[in-house]
């Protein structure tokens, strides 16, 4: 594995990777030649926030799997473009949690305090005791927007100081809130309520400029506002009013829209506080976030461990353990319904029974489609469903977590294309042993993994043992012989049959020719799965 570390990392940071075996680990001060060259044939990539990792670079960078961004961030990584060619985009969200929380509150208590203007005055020679009157955090109400890492991280530090808390955030159970002392409210009437507002939300279409006229109007004379998560979610405009009016009492902004902001009309308020994005800036964050994505890298790359991406939902060490079985499975059940589909795909529907029901199972979703996409073009299980929607091929997904016969988890895909529909199911068994149950409403057990005759022929005497010969006579032996036949009716009075055939050697041309030209076989084909 060839790692490369586009920015400046801690010591232990690097050490995660130089601690295995025949990794190589290129520094930041070691790219002579320009990053892309040194890109060319490197499995991964580590950046903070300097680096631009744009579709151009992207562009030659053909082996890399994984782009760690050492931060929450990625803004300056272009997820889609990384998407497409099927690279994970990780962050480490919460590793600065406790920076960002403790500049929040250290934020509020400058406020109340008036901090800055007491300090400005001493370093001038003036002692102004009298006009720095402040107030205390105890009993007041503070309103904190988003409960992730960061929000919980503030309530904790809150709490101690005696405040009130409320709390927005739809993600977020009852359960976790009540542990927190958090009283969960509307967005609405945490505005209203909060003496302290402080906000810790992503950018989302929702959340953008969330703090505007409107919102303000609602919320008490004399709010202090903290902003240390994205500048985005305030509008300047709105706020600067507010603070003229001094429906505002003062605000706090470690983010902005543009950064590092120019003239910046901010700068003429004594009550605003401004800092440079700092609040995840400590030595001990800087080091838990490098640490952290390092290791973040490192397991997907030995492992397949997704964690913190950005441009695929993740699962945590557990999580991926329950679900590894099913991934194998689900791409080669989908290899093995698509080798020889008729027509072009127009939908998959994905039908998870059992306890897989009540997995994580996007991952599975796109080991299916790797699977079914898999003799087109080159994909993987990161950029599938991002090539499904490229190709108009819809995906619909249910869940049922009621068991399918005996098996404890079951996946059935059916195919939708412009002339036929297929479908099939496929269990785990024993833990790592892939078996499919039906094919196209045909109960058939077999394994699915290595060499595999897929055979359809009337069920009439004389079929199977026609099978046999032939392969015996093109010198090819049956490693295993799945049979499974349809219900009978006054439409099909012969009925027809499907066989299922693992076998041992390659399976020639010469040989299909002489299946599908053997009496009673309707249509044969091969498709070869990856060793278990």
């Amino acid at each position: 594995m060839k790692i490369v570390l586009a920015e400046k990392v801690s010591p232990a940071t690097l050490a995660v990777f130089q601690q295995e075996p025949g990794w190589v680990v290129v520094t930041h001060d070691q790219i002579k030649n320009g990053l892309a060259a040194e890109l060319a044939d490197a499995d991964a990539l580590v950046v903070r926030s300097a680096v631009q990792v744009d579709d151009a670079l992207l562009e030659s960078a053909p082996k890399v799997r994984v782009i760690g961004r050492a931060g929450v961030g990625v803004d300056n990584i272009d997820a889609d473009a990384a998407t497409r060619r099927g690279m994970v985009v990780m962050n480490t969200p919460g590793a600065n949690a406790v920076a960002v929380a403790e500049l929040t509150i250290g934020l509020m208590l400058a406020l109340g305090r008036q901090l800055p203007k007491a300090n400005i005055g001493m370093h001038a020679g003036k002692w102004e005791k009298k006009s720095l009157n402040g107030s205390e955090l105890r009993g007041k109400t503070l309103g904190i927007l988003g409960l992730g890492r960061v929000g919980l991280e503030v309530a904790k530090r809150a709490r101690v100081f005696g405040m009130e808390l409320i709390g927005h955030d739809p993600y977020v159970s009852a359960a976790v809130a009540r542990e927190a002392a958090i009283k969960l409210v509307s967005v609405e009437d945490l505005f209203k309520e909060a003496d302290y507002l402080t906000l810790h939300v992503g950018l989302t279409p929702q959340t953008a400029g969330i703090i505007n006229e409107a919102s303000i109007a609602t919320m008490k004379k004399g709010v202090r506002i903290v902003n240390c998560a994205r500048g985005e979610l305030i509008i300047d405009e709105a706020l600067l009013e507010a603070l003229k009016s001094d429906k505002v009492a003062g605000a706090a902004l470690d983010v902005f829209r543009e950064e590092p902001p120019k003239d910046s009309p901010f700068t003429s308020f004594e009550n605003v506080i401004l800092t440079p994005h700092i609040a995840g800036s400590t030595a001990e964050a800087q080091e838990a976030v490098g640490i952290q994505i390092a290791m973040q890298v490192r397991e997907y790359l030995k492992h397949g461990v997704v964690q913190n991406a950005v441009n695929l939902p993740s699962l945590s060490h557990e999580e991926y353990q329950e679900v590894a079985p099913y991934l194998e499975m689900a791409e080669r059940l989908g290899t093995f319904l698509g080798h020889s589909l008729q027509g072009n795909i127009e939908s998959i529907d994905l039908t998870y029974s059992g306890r897989l029901a009540e997995a994580k199972t996007d991952l599975v979703r796109n080991a299916a489609i790797q699977g079914i996409l898999s003799h087109s073009e080159a994909v993987n299980r990161i950029n599938a469903a991002s090539v499904a929607q490229e190709r108009g091929i819809r995906v619909h997904e249910e869940k049922d977590s009621a068991a399918i016969g005996g098996a404890g988890s079951v996946l059935k895909i059916v195919l939708h294309t412009n002339a036929v529909e297929a479908s099939a199911s496929a269990t785990v068994l024993h833990g790592n042993s892939p078996r499919l149950l039906n094919l196209d409403g045909i109960d058939i057990e077999a394994p699915l993994q290595g060499t595999l005759l897929s055979l359809r022929n009337l069920d009439v005497p004389g079929v199977i043992g026609r099978i046999g010969t032939i392969l015996g006579e093109h010198n090819v032996n049956i490693a295993n012989f799945a049979l499974g036949r349809s219900v009978r009716s006054k439409h099909v009075p012969q009925g027809s049959a499907l066989a299922v055939v693992q076998v041992d050697g390659n399976v020639t041309t010469k040989l299909l020719e002489a299946l599908r030209s053997a009496d009673g076989i309707v249509q044969a084909g091969v498709v070869t799965l990856n060793e278990a």
